[in-house]
């Protein structure tokens, strides 16, 4: 069987406490090959670094989420009082790290009480920094399609358009720009048509999967904590929609993660 690609984890979150170190070494054994793991804050991107450095199979994605902003514990409000240009370049060195492939997870959510103004500036500096650096960035958009989308015409970068939910229709200029989309757990999901229009959109070489785990575990396990083994269920579903093998899915997937994010 393939190996499994999951181009957007959080192995750093509380729910892998007491399990992380035997999860992550067992990965590869369980049929997952390679991984992406995204920071949101300066903390953060500091611990993606040492899983990297510690798991072969795992490479990582620096850069601040817009919920940082706000979030009292992040490193962005608790040890940078709130200035994330400060913040963007105490992490700026970091990106030298070889294992570093990709800007992010940083983008726009409107869907939280998040300054619309700081977030959007926010956006803009980590997108001109993904062109600076000649990165992908790996874009977050919840409920903000439109604004996100108009930077993302603006600047033109690669990347990826993580835990997609816009339409099918924007799936296909957005591709057609030469971004990747990443679908997972909700494909899977009973209400999830917009999403399975979109998948039936993305041709197969812009199609990543992914898990946002420990979040958005796919049906039959939805709700409970999702880690990247659980892709296998993604790649059957994205099977059926696409009219192929689920093993040409995991194939494709993982191919496409490793062009996009420069990775041998």
């Amino acid at each position: 069987m393939p190996q499994i690609f999951d181009t957007h984890t959080h192995y750093l979150a509380q729910q892998f406490d007491a399990d992380r170190d035997a999860l992550l070494a067992a990965l590869p054994q369980n049929g997952v090959g390679l991984v992406v793991d995204c920071a949101t804050d300066f903390e953060s991107s500091e611990k993606v670094i040492a899983l990297c450095e510690k798991y072969p199979h795992i490479y990582g994605a620096l850069g601040i989420h817009p919920e940082s902003i706000i979030e009292e514990d992040a490193s962005t409000r608790a040890c940078f009082g709130g200035d994330w240009r400060a913040e963007m370049a105490a992490i700026r060195p970091l990106y030298e790290h070889p294992k570093v492939v990709a800007i992010g997870e940083c983008g726009l959510d409107y869907y939280w009480p998040i300054p619309k103004d700081e977030q959007l500036a926010l956006f803009e500096a980590e997108l001109r920094l993904a062109l600076e650096l000649d990165k992908p960035i790996i874009v977050h958009d919840r409920e903000a399609h439109g604004d996100t989308y108009a930077l993302l015409k603006k600047y033109r970068p690669k990347g990826v358009v993580h835990c997609y939910s816009g339409s099918a229709d924007d799936a296909k200029w957005l591709t057609a720009q030469g971004l990747y989309i990443g679908f997972g757990g909700v494909v899977t999901f009973k209400n999830a048509r917009k999403t399975i229009e979109a998948a039936a959109a993305v041709p197969l070489d812009k199609m990543l999967i992914e898990t946002d785990c420990p979040y958005m575990a796919p049906v039959p396990y939805r709700g409970k904590r999702c880690d990247s083994t659980l892709l296998t269920y993604v790649a059957q579903k994205l099977a059926e929609i696409k009219n192929v093998g689920s093993d040409e899915i995991l194939t494709r997937t993982f191919e496409n993660g490793k062009v996009l994010f420069g990775i041998d």
